[in-house]
């Protein structure tokens, strides 16, 4: 009986288990968490007290974001994937003497490249790692105007690495329920009346939750 119970329970996870195919296309939708790293350089604290009159430094907020992936398996294990969303409006704060002072706004552009390596033989379950490539473009920059003498700007491209962990969990031979982890290197530079005064590193931890289709 205990080895009837066991085949059966092989069976039940065989079509689940199958594993990917080189030529395999898996389109994703993603909800994600944006956690920004909000470091800046000691050039920007340090211009950024001068004009608070206190220690002081700047964030973004954090926020929920939709992205949408494809991931191209070129054989079962390797695969890229190109990761997408839209245009994403980001709070610019002030942070100073212990109070949070929003100061402007942008938007970001990131789509992300990686290239993955997924295990397989772990039936349904099909963890995987990648690592590749960020290109950000920022958009829109707005300050409030009451910082118009400071002549205050944000550098429009980024350029960074990006690392990935995540796992699908097979329902059936096509859709998957997935979980993702990324942390990317997003940076600009700020400068004030043309000078450059500071780095300001997002660098976000993204965490996402979604479900994936195999065509």
């Amino acid at each position: 009986m205990k080895k009837l119970c066991i085949a059966l329970a092989v069976a039940a996870v065989a079509p689940l288990a199958m594993a990917q195919s080189a030529g395999d296309l898996v389109v994703r939708v993603r909800a994600v968490h944006l956690q920004s790293a909000n470091t800046n350089s000691a050039d920007l604290k340090t211009t950024l007290t001068a004009v608070a009159g206190t220690t002081a430094d700047a964030s973004i907020n954090d926020k929920w974001i939709p992205e949408v992936d494809f991931t191209y398996f070129v054989t079962p294990n390797i695969a890229a994937e190109l990761i997408l969303t839209y245009p994403q409006k980001q709070d610019l704060y002030l942070n100073a003497g212990g109070t949070q002072s929003k100061i402007g706004t942008f938007k970001h552009l990131p789509p992300t490249l990686t290239a993955q390596y997924h295990f397989t033989g772990m039936g349904a379950f099909k963890p995987y790692l990648g690592a590749g490539v960020n290109y950000t473009r920022l958009s829109r920059v707005s300050f409030d105007p009451s910082l118009s003498a400071l002549g205050l700007e944000l550098k429009k491209n980024s350029f960074g690495l990006a690392f990935q962990a995540g796992a699908d969990y097979a329902l059936d031979k096509k859709w998957s329920l997935n979980f993702d982890v990324k942390k990317v290197q997003i940076k600009t530079e700020v400068s004030s009346n043309g000078t450059k005064i500071g780095t300001f590193k997002v660098d976000p931890l993204l965490v996402g939750v979604g479900v994936g289709y195999k065509f």
